[in-house]
């Protein structure tokens, strides 16, 4: 992202945590971020919260200072983009996929990303890489998206009892544990609609449940990707906890109305990507270092049918609609609208909302994942501008929602 850059290393003591860079550079100036066909739903809980407000939030020479990101889950950043352009110091990033994180390093210099199992990392390693970052009492927010393929309803196997579905109690934990050592002011996390099934209501009512007990106000929101700048009809849970029920009640984020969210708008006109052969490496692929996608060898892509009567491993996409949501297994990476291939990692990518300036790192299946769990980052910037205006507003009730 920016060339002038400064590295040091520095080493966390805990067995799980690897040797990590920290980079600095100059934060990015975000970017002002159409509607679904349905409105989307909430309900805020009457949970009762520990005394405390956002009403002391310090100011630096006049500016609110933001509290410090701990990004749990993290995947490649597109929830940890939004709130870096947001003004959101992104302190702490971990996941356990090594591409995702490599593509983290990349694309958030000034940020410490960790590599690692967060089930064996556990709270003591994630105090132990904030230890040199953060003062003791610092004034923290986690945001993170825990694996959601327990809770997806394309996983048609999925069952209540899969143990990716313990992962969010895990994040919770790690919550209660950072609580010990910092102010934790919010909680967001990020998952499929899915969660709220009935055969995972235990779960879900387990982790508003323990968000209560940590003394949070929460509210649980479904949004969708195209009220928020995107051209998808990705839709996603969010809950979004404070530390009171004013700061909650002032979280509203703002849908943007634009009539330019189809597939035409975000790719079109784009170069032929490069096809995927063995030791192409990322220099060798003009354009943009993620436009590359697999040769099509299928017969299908003779005559492939259209996005509203494909299979789901043949989904053609239509030039002035939006994009069926970009989650891709296997194999199954929407077709062109013009026909003859699949979507290129970069054309996923300006779906999803990415700026231009991003680039996923790894093989292709790695790119793939990283593009698929990804919050878009006009998603998130809204929730991130969202957060800062209510933290503001919770301080200065006076305060009036800007446009």
């Amino acid at each position: 992202m920016t060339a002038n850059t400064t590295t040091d290393e520095l080493t966390v003591h805990h067995p799980l945590v690897e040797p990590f860079r920290r980079r600095t550079e100059p934060p990015g100036q975000g970017d002002n971020i159409a509607r679904c066909a349905t409105p989307a739903w909430n309900w805020t809980t009457g949970n009762s919260c520990r005394p405390g407000s956002a009403s002391d939030l310090s100011r630096d020479g006049g500016r609110m200072r933001l509290p410090k990101i701990v990004s749990l889950f993290s995947g490649a950043g597109g929830l940890d983009h939004g709130f870096s352009e947001a003004g959101f110091p992104i302190s702490l990033a971990v996941d356990q996929s090594v591409p995702a994180i490599e593509t983290h390093k990349a694309n958030f210099p000034q940020t410490t990303s960790i590599a690692a199992d967060l089930t064996r990392l556990g709270s003591d390693g994630i105090i132990a890489a904030l230890t040199p970052l953060l003062a003791l009492g610092e004034r923290i927010g986690v945001i993170g998206g825990p694996p959601c393929q327990g809770f997806s309803r394309a996983n048609t196997t999925a069952v209540a009892t899969d143990p990716r579905n313990a992962l969010p109690l895990l994040y919770l934990e790690i919550v209660e544990a950072l609580q010990a050592d910092y102010d934790v002011r919010f909680v967001l996390f990020e998952n499929v609609l899915g969660i709220r099934d009935l055969k995972h209501e235990k779960a879900f009512s387990a982790i508003r449940t323990k968000l209560g007990e940590l003394g949070f106000a929460e509210r649980v929101t479904e949004y969708c990707a195209l009220d928020y700048g995107v051209p998808q009809t990705r839709r996603r849970v969010v809950i979004s906890a404070f530390r009171s029920q004013a700061v909650l009640k002032a979280f509203v984020p703002v849908p943007v109305t634009s009539k330019e969210l189809d597939v035409r708008s975000a790719i079109g006109g784009l170069p032929e990507p490069q096809y995927y052969s063995r030791g192409l490496r990322p220099d060798d692929i003009p354009f943009h270092p993620n436009h590359w996608t697999m040769r099509p060898v299928s017969k299908r892509f003779v005559e492939p049918v259209t996005a509203t009567k494909s299979t789901r491993s043949f989904k053609r996409l239509a030039w002035d609609r939006p994009s069926p949501t970009v989650a891709y297994g296997h194999r199954e990476i929407h077709v062109h609208p013009d026909g003859h291939r699949r979507l290129s990692i970069y054309e996923a990518m300006m779906l999803q909302g990415f700026p231009a300036t991003f680039v996923l790192s790894g093989s292709l299946s790695a790119q793939v994942d990283q593009v698929s769990n990804a919050v878009p980052p006009p998603l998130a910037l809204a929730l991130a501008l969202a957060t800062r205006t209510a933290l503001a507003q919770a301080r200065n009730p006076c305060l009036r929602r800007s446009s």
